[in-house]
């Protein structure tokens, strides 16, 4: 079979290399491009006669998958696949594998790391000591004995879970399905709205879909704590951006976001540029060493699962 690596993966060359011999050993050919095109057209002739086209975190339209005569399974190395062209793969019976688990810690831990920053004024801190300034008013808080909304409880909502029960938190959440797991670590399941009426914290964990789309909206906003803080780690559009822009605006509540409408830079005229209550990174999250050697791990051995039949980290 062709398969065919469509952008880098971020990993090294000798890595790369050591796995495209054990896919080559299977007598397949391996072809993998060495940069990042959004182009459509360059997309198609990369992909010209591929049984198998492996993709990370960049477009992959359904144009182009259309194009694709011999395509039969397309392995992500990424968690969501709302970047893939799902409707042409569904069309066609083309299974879609990812590599969900690879950077449940990574995520978790910067949505940790973005809530003691809150907590904390660790940034403040860090601004007004370097500007020749002092404590002031960066007087924080602690996490122990704070309630922990956990929206959206798969294994990255879970895991943030744990580490905030290891604070000392109170676990709440909402997921549209409960799970045992979410049970065992400590979290009561109660209504979207309950969540983030309760919640002194928010932690956002869920796939980016059409229900999704616009979860965290200015209802559920306006209905936090003043003072609470949200964090997003998931999906940009899951939270309205102009509703918690303007909640953070008039100090009602702080947010703490890694993903956005589209990655940065963000576009000139955003409503976070010189917002207040506001610490932001740019879609990092996943981004470990550990993280991204995993994710390498897992793609090539999603391939090998699907040639022995298996359905492991199948997404359709």
């Amino acid at each position: 079979m062709k398969i065919v690596l469509l952008e880098p993966l971020g990993i090294s060359a000798e890595k790369l290399e050591k796995l495209a011999k054990g896919v080559e050993a299977e007598g397949h050919t391996f072809t993998a491009y060495p940069d990042v095109t959004t182009d459509t057209e360059e997309l198609k002739k990369r992909s010209e006669g591929a049984d198998i086209l492996m993709i990370a975190n960049h477009p992959l339209p359904d144009e182009v998958i259309d194009s694709c005569e011999n395509l039969k399974m397309v392995s992500v190395a990424f968690v969501g696949i709302d970047h893939v062209g799902t409707e042409a793969c569904k069309r066609r019976n083309i299974p879609i594998y990812n590599t969900g688990g690879y950077c449940d810690d990574a995520v978790a831990e910067l949505a940790i790391g973005l809530t003691l920053d809150h907590m904390r004024n660790i940034t403040k801190g860090d601004k007004a000591v370097q500007s020749g300034g002092g404590k002031g008013d960066l007087q924080g808080n602690e996490l122990r004995g704070k309630t922990v909304g956990i929206v959206g409880t798969g294994s990255i909502g879970c895991r943030v879970a744990e580490i905030f029960k290891a604070f000392g938190c109170k676990l709440i959440g909402y997921s549209r399905s409960e799970r045992a797991r979410a049970k065992e670590i400590g979290i009561e399941y109660c209504s979207l709205q309950d969540v983030m009426a309760n919640a002194d914290i928010i932690s956002v964990h869920t796939p980016l879909t059409p229900d999704t789309k616009g979860l965290i909206g200015k209802e559920q906003i306006d209905a936090m704590k003043p003072g609470a803080i949200l964090i997003n780690t998931s999906r940009g559009p899951v939270v309205d951006t102009e509703a918690v822009a303007a909640a953070i605006k008039e100090n009602r509540i702080r947010y703490g976001t890694d993903v956005y409408e589209k990655d940065p830079p963000l576009p000139e005229g955003h409503p976070f540029f010189g917002a207040p209550n506001l610490i932001c990174t740019p879609h990092v999250g996943f981004d470990t060493v550990e993280s991204i050697e995993r994710r390498a791990d897992m793609v090539f051995e999603n391939i090998q699962t699907w040639m022995d039949g298996g359905d492991k980290r199948k997404m359709q």
